[in-house]
């Protein structure tokens, strides 16, 4: 699927220019949203061996001969970007860093704090060449603070934000330990927080045409995100447990066994608690004290899962699906991801897509999620080779001609 032909819709954001210097999945993942929404996304890698996770494989993508190119995690966040290679510690390279940044809007950037101004690529320094510009600081614990220095990674944020200390199986049950989210969440929520704050930025900066300094935190997203379970505590002083798939504040809201693996049942309010127990054999259950009310059962949980269990082991998981659903109540089965890419729902959604590159080799991806009605996210180019549009960005973009761009080639610059 190729959008970039002359009767595509234009997205929301084909006005604005990103330059984005970051590397792995935070940065990555902010520059993707605003490419997808049509954006122009130029990234700037090292030469040679570019962002990190182009070599995080198996498995891999394939040159049309067969040769391994980059790693599947790397397409998952670079698509709608053109690749361009610049070494930056040379003075050469810096100054073409800045160079483009002057004729962009944004800069998204994931380097230590201090990072770059030795470099004359911090915010201070381009804002003074740019003004208009949004600069977007992503790091472990931001810019400020005793951890303001420390490398962040999604795993160790994951732990000292809270997530893991709530996440896997309850103490004294089979397996008990913290437990990590099976993908780099902290790392994709402040990359969509980046996103967000950057479009915040953008329609201040319609107003009153001041640029501005976006510092976001893996951290700082990662306390965010706790949501009802920070709240619990702060409102009442309840300090969460890990409680492996049982929700702390909603029953029955869990993994259940059938007798051929499991369901998810997820009661929201009594209505659909009392269509569950009339689906399952026991309305009379919907009346019971202990099971009157969601505070009710939140207190006797124990008692109404031994309930549950007994009645839904008779079943198997699609009679047991299908009763419920037929009952109106939510419920599911637990995916696997190839059961998700065959789900007719995805399907139907159109989740799954491919991106032709310009050597005919197809890539494959996962759509935008939102659906604008006017400006749909499109798939213009697909995840870039490394250094693919170096020679055309800075002859188009810088105005070099063949000879600067070979001596920069040669002196590895670029």
């Amino acid at each position: 699927m190729n959008l970039d032909r002359d009767d595509a819709p234009r997205g929301a954001l084909a006005h604005l220019r990103v330059l984005d210097l970051s590397r792995v999945l935070a940065g990555p993942w902010a520059g993707q949203v605003l490419g997808d929404l049509g954006a122009e996304v130029i990234k700037v890698e090292a030469p040679e061996r570019g962002d990190d996770t182009r070599l995080w494989g198996p498995p891999f993508l394939h040159e049309a001969d067969g040769t391994p190119e980059s790693a599947a995690y790397f397409s998952a966040c670079n698509r709608n970007k053109r690749s361009i290679t610049i070494d930056f510690s040379r003075p050469e390279g810096a100054d073409l860093v800045r160079k483009l940044a002057a004729g962009c809007d944004i800069v998204i950037e994931n380097f230590k704090v201090g990072g770059l101004g030795k470099y004359g690529l911090d915010y201070e320094s381009l804002s003074k060449i740019n003004p208009r510009l949004i600069y977007c600081s992503v790091t472990g614990f931001g810019q400020t603070g005793p951890y303001a220095h420390r490398a962040g990674y999604d795993f160790l944020v994951q732990g000292m934000g809270g997530l893991m200390s709530v996440t896997g199986q309850a103490d004294g049950d089979p397996g008990a330990e913290p437990m990590k989210v099976g993908v780099a969440v902290s790392d994709l929520f402040t990359g969509m927080y980046a996103a967000v704050s950057i479009l915040a930025a953008v329609a201040h900066r319609d107003r009153t045409g001041e640029g501005q300094h976006i510092d976001c935190a893996l951290l700082d997203s990662q306390v965010a995100m706790l949501a009802n379970q920070s709240a619990n505590w702060l409102v009442g002083a309840v300090e969460p447990t890990r409680l492996g798939n049982n929700h702390p504040n909603v029953v029955p809201y869990r993994v259940y066994p059938v007798c051929d693996g499991h369901i998810i049942v997820a009661c929201g309010n009594d209505g659909q608690f009392r269509r569950l127990c009339g689906a399952l054999g026991r309305p009379e259950a919907a009346d019971d004290p202990r099971f009157d009310s969601n505070a009710a059962r939140v207190a006797n949980r124990d008692a109404l899962d031994e309930m549950l269990t007994g009645r839904l082991l008779l079943l198997g998981r699609d009679e047991a699906i299908a009763t419920l659903e037929t009952a109106g109540v939510p419920c599911g089965p637990i995916n696997t991801l190839p059961e998700v890419f065959a789900d007719k729902q995805i399907k139907a959604r159109g989740l799954a897509i491919a991106i032709e590159r310009d050597d005919g080799v197809s890539v494959p991806g996962v759509a935008f999620p939102a659906r604008l009605s006017l400006t749909p996210a499109t798939y213009r180019t697909a995840p870039p080779r490394l250094g693919q549009d170096t020679d055309a960005i800075l002859r188009d973009e810088l105005g070099l001609d063949d000879r600067a761009r070979a001596t920069l080639r040669a002196s590895g610059v670029v």
